[in-house]
Parts: structure tokens; sequence; C-alpha cells
């Protein structure tokens, strides 16, 4: 019960109806308790957007909760999920300064806007081949068909990884999924996830001996001779946050891709100002990161107390950011409800802010730009299907599974 409201609100963040409509349940939780204990996940959830945009600049609330939730293991499951942990407590971004300090500053050099940019050629070519593909078809899945091809394709070359290999890295990346973002129903999700890391970094390790000995221009070779000074990347480091980059890649422009058409199918009229003129795209993109985008929460760990709203927020308790509860928030944005591919000013944090800005989204933002303007462009007659769309149930990301649509 809120302390503020008689409004009753439930813990379950994960129902059906939620994960297809995450937003409703948002508002009352922003509106009526905006700093929220929530029992079943034992954890504060923080929905308002001046206090979720606070918490991403304040380092008492600390990314680095992979090492303290593997404190809080038994022996026995310290031994059974050291492998996951090995990986996990690499990546960048479960990491606090200094340590974040120095990766992210050797890692981004992968990914200047030159490096990106240098895609853009390829990513149309990927684009317009599928549609290519599609654009005959009575009905197709725009998950499956083009939303998950396109970044597939993109990070596994940019990483150079050989196309023959492709698709067992939409395994790999799934089982990741499932323990990273929190999944729904998933009995031995830890298993799953645990031996696709291993299998994955394996053979990322491979790759990466290959090309110290045979360098490239792709973002293993980059990482490979990034340094400053005396410091460089070492094969482990390596390794992990080319799995980052890998599951990011994908999961990230994927969603970003397919909710972005679903929203724009439904809402006809500024589709049609889309239609009539193309130089909205950058702006609906924006939008759609705002309105209805790819990350829905990001999770920290208080580092010290905190005092928030009248709240006592305890040293040592996990906390949700919820970044879709922040970007509908009526205090920072004007009709927050309603789907504008003209909103400007548009200060979403859908990819963060701060230390952790999300460092691939100039990547994701190129291939969703790219992407939806030719779907607007090229196929005018594209409308939702009749058979129902399927969410993936997590808590951190918001995407679907399967997204039916035909071509009238």
């Amino acid at each position: 019960m809120s302390e503020q409201t008689s409004v009753e609100i439930d813990d379950e963040v994960l129902s059906p109806e939620r994960i297809a409509d995450p937003h409703s349940y948002f508002t009352v939780l922003r509106t009526h308790d905006p700093v929220h204990w929530n029992e079943k996940y034992r954890a504060w959830f923080i929905h308002r957007y001046d206090d979720v945009l606070d918490a991403l600049r304040d380092p008492c609330f600390s990314s680095e909760r992979i090492g303290a939730a593997y404190d809080r293991l038994t022996d026995d499951q310290k031994a059974q999920r050291q492998p996951t942990y090995d990986i996990l407590m690499d990546w960048l971004v479960f990491r606090d300064p200094p340590d974040h300090t120095r990766l992210r500053r050797l890692v981004s050099r992968a990914f200047t806007p030159r490096a990106v940019e240098a895609w853009r050629d390829r990513i149309n070519g990927v684009v317009e081949e599928l549609i290519d593909d599609l654009s005959d078809r009575e009905q197709f899945d725009l998950i499956e068909d083009f939303a998950y091809p396109i970044p597939a394709v993109v990070i596994a070359e940019m990483m150079g990884v050989p196309s023959d290999d492709r698709d067992r890295f939409k395994d790999w990346s799934d089982d990741v999924m499932i323990l990273v973002f929190g999944a729904r129903g998933v009995g031995d999700r830890r298993a799953r996830a645990q031996q696709g890391l291993i299998e994955l970094a394996g053979y990322l390790g491979e790759l990466v001996t290959h090309y110290r000995q045979h360098p490239a221009d792709n973002i293993i070779s980059n990482l490979v001779e990034a340094s400053e000074g005396d410091d460089s990347l070492e094969d482990p480091e390596i390794v992990a946050n080319c799995v980052l980059f890998l599951f990011g890649g994908h999961e990230t422009t994927t969603n970003l891709i397919g909710n972005g058409m679903r929203v724009l199918l439904q809402h006809p009229d500024e589709l049609e100002r889309l239609r009539d003129d193309p130089s909205l795209i950058k702006p609906g993109v924006e939008e759609i990161l705002r309105f209805d985008g790819p990350s829905k929460m990001e999770v920290r760990t208080l580092a010290n107390s905190v005092e928030l709203r009248g709240k006592t927020l305890p040293a040592g308790d996990m906390v949700y950011l919820v970044q879709h509860a922040a970007n509908r928030d009526p205090e920072a944005f004007d009709q927050p409800d309603r789907f504008d591919v003209t909103r400007d000013p548009n200060n979403h944090i859908g990819f963060g802010f701060g230390l952790h800005f999300c460092l691939g989204a100039s990547v994701a933002r190129l291939e969703g730009t790219i992407a939806l303007e030719a779907l607007v462009r090229r196929l005018p007659n594209l409308e939702l299907g009749p058979d129902p769309e399927v969410w993936v149930p997590t808590m951190l990301s918001r995407g679907l599974e399967h997204l039916p649509v035909s071509l009238s």
C-alpha cells in the first residue's frame, strides 16, 4: 500500500497484461508511489524523470551489482556460476569508475562517429535486400524476417565474425538475454545462459587470437590494438565486452525497429507525416525511444543510503530506474502519452544518461533510422496482421518476439 495514497498497488511487474502494456502500471506508480518498495523483487522502483535522471548521475547508485550478487551466493552456487560471473564482471556496464573510465576510454575507440558512419552503405544494403525479399509476400513476421536479421548481420560483420557463423549467435544471444534481462518462466535459465556464455566466450577468444595475428578492419582488431600509454585491454576484457556488444547490438536494435514500426502502424496520422516529410525520421526515432523504447529500466545497487521523496533507501539495496515511466512523466514532457514525431525538445533517457550512456547508441540509431525510413518509403500498404503480437517477458528490456504484419 502506498504511503501517499489509498490506491492499492501490487508488485507483479511481469504479469501478462503488464508485459504487453507496462505504461498503465508505471503511470499509477509514478503518480501515487514514485519511489516504491517492491516486496516481490526486494528492490526499490523509481519512476519520476527527475529522480531517475539524478540517480543516473549519482555515484551512490552503483553499477557494480554483479560482484555484490556473487558475494551473496552460497559456496555451492559460486562454484556452479563462476563462469558466468567471470565474464559479466568485465562488462563495462557493470563497473564504476575508475575501472569503468579505463574500460570505456579504450573500448569506445571502436565506436567513433567516423567508424559508425562507415557502415551506413552496408546497413542500407542489408535493409533494401530484406525488403526486396518481403515486398511480394502477403504476410510476414516483422521481427523474425526483418528487425532481427539487420543487427544480426551488421554487428557480426562489424566484429569480424565469418558469415557462416551468424546463426549460431542468435541462440547464444537469446541465452544471454534470459539471464541479463530477467526473463519470466524459464526454469533452467541460469544453466542455459551460462552454457551460452561459455560457448560464445570460447568462440570469441579464438577470434581475438586470430585477429591479434591477422589484424583487419573490425571491432575485435580495434580492441586488440587499443592502448593509451602502457595501458591496453587484456584478452578476457576484450572477450567479455565483445559478448556485451554482440548481445546489446542484437537486442537493442531489433527492439527499436520492432517497437518503432508497431507504434507507427498504431498511429497512422504520424506515419503519414513521415511519408510526407522523410526528414522527420530522425526526430521520429527519438520519439520512439521516448514513447516505447527498447530499454524499460536499468538496475543499480546503493553504495550509500539515500533519502528520496521522504523515504530512506538503505545502502546495499537494489534499485530499478524505470526509464519507461520517466519518459512518460508529465512534469518532463508535454502530453507525454501522445506520440508525436515532431516533438522538440525531446530529452528522453531511452539510452540512459551520464557515464553509462549506451555505448552503441549511435549504431542503434543509424540502423533504426535506415530500417524504419525504408519500411515507410517502400511498403506504404504495410499494416498490423491478424495474428496476435508476442512480447518477450523480461524485466529490463521491452521487445517483441513476434509481430505479424501484412501487405494489403
